[in-house]
């Protein structure tokens, strides 16, 4: 069963927590000290101004906190205007994952669902300007991951974010996108229709409030949440001065895993990822490497659907030879005989398949059957 999500109306302890995310110039360590402080957040929005000053809040933090309740109620209308829930720190659907961090958001705004508290989720990021090379990767790494059961959390940006979505939900799997938006604002906007999509299967995330923009100062600060829902993050494509490293650096901070896929030397979309593997990133050519590093039972579900998806694209032929080689192995002639297929067509065959990972050559002449 998914997690679940608050649906509005909210209670009183979530609708506090919505209103002092919506505190100007109030950040999210600076909230929960006051929570810490005064107790719940419903005692710091009903504290009086001199305790507030006292407790080092700047007046104009004061005077916002004294109408935060009813900017909340606003808020609330217009999170269920936009089909989303909310989820607040105070939730028991609040990910786990994202409570670990040094920063993490007071309420998160959400259509779909998140998912199970412990399903294990990878970050694939990447630059907008993607090269085939890049798209390529972002979407093979996507698809394996999907496949194995890892949730993609991505951006939503075009290039590697979009790739990396698409594929994730090609592949049958769940993806969650996160926002530099509001949550009734999808950016950009030609990724409406992904966003549905995204939506039916996983969930879109926002920690903005209704209607904001994409501002350029969203993105790093919503970069935190992406690395914050996962056990690791790949980037893929990125230059030196890049979002996607800056997601990387969140990753570190929060003490998660970093990968980054290599490519060719003074290629500026490829420094970014070359430079985190000389620091020592983990370098990934393939959804295997993640599954290696963080979740290696969830490797041989990976190889075990990889090779039925193989088999299934098999001609008539291939499957005659792959079935008359059996799990043992035999000799190439014992496996003509029995795979009824001309020599010449058998032998064509069995190299067909050795190239594919189905099957390996053992001296003698023998061939068997690759282990998924």
């Amino acid at each position: 069963m998914a997690a679940r999500t608050h649906a509005v109306p909210l209670d009183d302890t979530a609708l506090a927590w919505l209103a002092l995310a919506l505190v100007p110039e109030l950040p999210p360590r600076r909230a929960f000290a006051l929570v810490e402080r005064f107790g719940t957040p419903r005692a710091v929005l009903e504290a009086p101004a001199g305790a507030l000053a006292a407790a080092d809040a700047p007046p104009p933090v004061v005077t916002a906190i004294g109408q935060a309740p009813g900017r909340a109620r606003a808020e609330a209308r217009k999170l269920a205007a936009a089909g989303a829930t909310l989820v607040a720190w105070s939730d028991g659907a609040y990910p786990p994952a994202l409570r670990q961090i040094a920063d993490p958001p007071l309420v998160l705004a959400v259509r779909g669902s998140l998912g199970e508290p412990d399903e294990p989720a990878v970050a694939v990021v990447g630059t907008r300007h993607a090269s085939e090379y890049g798209l390529r990767m972002a979407e093979e790494l996507a698809r394996g991951l999907a496949q194995a059961g890892v949730t993609v959390v991505s951006g939503l940006a075009t290039g590697i974010d979009g790739a990396a979505h698409r594929a994730a939900l090609a592949a049958g799997g769940r993806t969650v996108a996160v926002f530099g938006t509001g949550i009734d604002r999808v950016y950009p906007s030609w990724h409406r229709g992904l966003a549905a999509a995204i939506a039916a299967r996983g969930a879109l995330v926002s920690e903005f409030p209704c209607g904001a923009p994409p501002l350029q100062f969203h993105f790093p600060r919503r970069n935190r949440i992406i690395s914050g829902l996962t056990r690791g993050t790949v980037v893929v494509e990125a230059a030196e001065q890049s979002g996607s490293l800056i997601t990387a650096g969140y990753a570190l901070e929060q003490d998660r895993q970093v990968f980054a896929v290599p490519g060719p030397a003074g290629v500026a979309a490829h420094l970014g990822p070359n430079r985190l593997i000389q620091q020592g990133a983990r370098l990934v050519v393939g959804a295997e490497n993640v599954l290696e590093e963080l979740w290696p039972g969830l490797l041989l579900r990976f190889a075990a659907r990889r090779a039925a998806a193989a088999e299934a694209a098999l001609s008539t032929p291939e499957r005659q030879v792959l079935a008359a080689i059996g799990p043992e192995g035999r000799h190439v002639d014992d496996v003509i005989r029995e795979a009824a297929v001309p020599p010449g067509a058998a032998l064509e065959t069995l190299l067909a398949l050795e190239l594919r990972g189905l099957v390996r050559q053992l001296p003698g002449k023998r061939f068997c059957r690759r282990a998924a």
